[in-house]
């Protein structure tokens, strides 16, 4: 029996890159972390005393009785790209840090800090990308620092439209991108654009995944995020 003459491999890469679609599944992911696979891996736990961990390739978050805001943080990292899936309890609010920064013992208040005293030892602070499914999704809230959305700082509010404010969807898994570029900042909610404007104060710092303090007695409340994709451009 005759076995029909096969295309080398090098052939059929060079024949997918030229077909729209097919190049995807055959040539390097371009740069592509993916986060939280198998475990939490060089990530930490700062500013509260939430619990984190990896199940079934789900990072999960879960409210402590009586913490402050905590924060799973990576990095420090400059311009990149960011995705994920995500889901929320009801009744807790969480977000993701980027650029942020941990004050240190000694520090004076942050530059803009609303309230002007140093913050304590640990505490994460900077721009955090909102989860929320009060309308707020998607707007940037400067953490435990102005106190305030960037996009009344930076008079972007046209941004937040009523697709934008209705873009996640409760209790359902929700995909977020996050592209952060020299003083430029974006975000989509399930392909709908929920955020950009541009501020030079945070020209690198970490990203944190945040779990919100609950009063005590209340909780305990989840926040779960899955295929996190990261990778830095320049």
């Amino acid at each position: 029996m005759k076995f029909a003459h096969l295309p080398s491999l090098a052939a059929v890469c060079l024949s997918a890159a030229l077909i729209p679609g097919l190049s995807f599944s055959l040539r390097a992911e371009d740069g592509w972390q993916h986060w939280f696979k198998d475990g939490l891996g060089d990530a930490k736990v700062v500013s509260g005393t939430a619990s984190y961990k990896v199940e079934n390739g789900v990072l999960v978050g879960t409210t402590t009785d009586g913490s402050p805001n905590s924060f799973l943080v990576k990095g420090p990292f400059k311009d990149f790209e960011l995705e994920f899936d995500v889901k929320v309890d009801d009744e807790l609010n969480s977000g993701v840090q980027v650029r942020s920064h941990l004050a240190k013992e000694g520090d004076p208040a942050p530059e803009g800090s609303k309230g002007g005293k140093p913050l304590p030892d640990g505490r994460l602070f900077g721009p955090q990308c909102e989860i929320a499914v009060n309308g707020t999704a998607g707007d940037f809230y400067d953490e435990a620092r102005r106190g305030t959305w960037w996009s009344i700082l930076t008079k972007t509010e046209a941004v937040r439209t009523d697709a934008a404010k209705a873009a996640f969807k409760k209790g359902e898994w929700n995909h977020y991108r996050i592209v952060v570029k020299g003083d430029h900042y974006r975000s989509w909610i399930n392909s709908v654009p929920t955020a950009d404007f541009t501020q030079p104060g945070d020209a690198k710092g970490f990203i944190g995944f945040q779990v919100h303090g609950i009063k005590k007695g209340t909780g305990p409340f989840s926040v779960r995020w899955k295929d996190v994709k990261f990778r830095e451009t320049k």
